[in-house]
């Protein structure tokens, strides 16, 4: 067998079988998010109407002009983008929209991962897009004195996941890619 071919299969299974290091850069909405929405293909006059910050409400949506309530929450950007359009043209109001949907973090983060334990400073940690476990525990002031790195638990979406942060810090590529809810404990 040819080895790149051997290569690329072993790389492929292993993101398929790790899901804490395969992941898409684009974040599901939720609930309390803001986003910065701005559309095109319209009348100039309606533009400015439409093209401001939402905030995703409690019931997970969010209320445009002409079309009301718009599911947001569990939808990425991209996937509300197109159902914006799609309900625009469904009701007749715009012929050819272009929605452009972005999360716009506003003068406080919605998003945070928790380091639970084992750091100097534990909590609520700003979360990042492309933050890692490594610079999670970096904001959280390091170690404590008494951590066990090498017996790290990650949990995401209430699945424990056993992380040897002692090794990541001898390698960083080795360094895990965090989403928004996950919780990082560190033994002491």
């Amino acid at each position: 067998m040819n080895t790149r071919l051997l290569i690329c299969i072993l790389g492929a299974s292993a993101l398929v079988l790790n899901p804490v290091q395969a992941q898409n850069s684009e974040l599901a909405l939720k609930s309390g998010d803001r986003i910065a929405l701005s559309i095109g293909g319209i009348p100039d006059a309606e533009v400015t109407q439409i093209s401001k910050v939402y905030s995703v409400s409690d019931g997970g949506t969010i209320n445009l002009v002409h079309i009301g309530e718009v599911p947001a929450a569990g939808l990425k950007p991209s996937m509300l983008q197109r159902a914006i359009e799609k309900a625009y043209i469904e009701r007749e109001v715009y012929t050819r929209p272009t929605v452009t949907i972005s999360i716009d973090g506003g003068e406080s983060p919605s998003r945070m991962v928790y380091v639970v334990s084992g750091c100097k400073q534990n909590g609520p940690v700003p979360y990042n897009s492309g933050m890692t476990i490594m610079k999670a525990v970096s904001v959280a002031k390091g170690f404590s004195d008494f951590a066990h790195p090498s017996r790290t638990k990650l949990i995401r979406d209430g699945v424990t996941t056993e992380v040897d942060l002692k090794n990541i810090s001898a390698n960083p590529a080795r360094d895990i890619k965090l989403q928004p809810e996950d919780q990082i404990i560190v033994p002491e």
